[in-house]
């Protein structure tokens, strides 16, 4: 059966002891300067990535800025075209209006003209025809001149 022999078990101690210096000697230094090495690199990039992360954090909040600031700029520019737009389309309407104005003006004055131009066809025809009415009723031809000037004075007494 399993019997425990206390020289194999001292032997196998000294065997595991001589096995750990010999394995200490030549190759922990390197495994400890590879686990080292390789957890300061784990350390490096998390560091690393630590930055990238606040960088991008920085980005964003600065693109958020310019966003906002483009979105301002972008009104007030909307703005500043909708208060142009207001003012050319106000002086558009103030030039018709001067325009309509004066083509009315200029309406008034050629109906006036016209008026007067009636009037005085008006009175020159009158004169003919007291002319001749008178001459009809007094059977006798005066001279037109002083007959003319005799109706001009009643045309003008009666304000014809």
């Amino acid at each position: 059966m399993l019997e425990i022999n206390p020289v194999d078990v001292i032997g196998t101690m000294i065997n595991f002891l001589i096995l750990f210096l010999i394995l200490r000697h030549f190759f922990f230094n390197k495994v400890n300067n590879m686990l080292t090495a390789r957890s300061e690199d784990i350390q490096n990039d998390i560091n690393s990535a630590k930055a990238n992360n606040e960088k991008s954090e920085l980005l964003r909040l600065e693109n958020e800025e310019k966003l906002k600031a483009a979105s301002t700029e972008g009104k007030s520019i909307v703005e500043s075209f909708k208060a142009k737009a207001e003012k050319t389309s106000e002086q558009i309407v103030e030039d018709a209006n001067s325009e309509a104005q004066s083509v009315l003006e200029k309406g008034k004055k050629e109906l006036q003209r016209e008026v007067e131009k009636a009037t005085a066809d008006i009175k020159s025809q009158v004169v003919d025809l007291a002319v001749m009415l008178s001459a009809k009723a007094l059977g006798q031809t005066i001279d037109e001149a002083q007959h003319r000037k005799l109706i001009a004075e009643f045309i003008a007494k009666v304000g014809i």
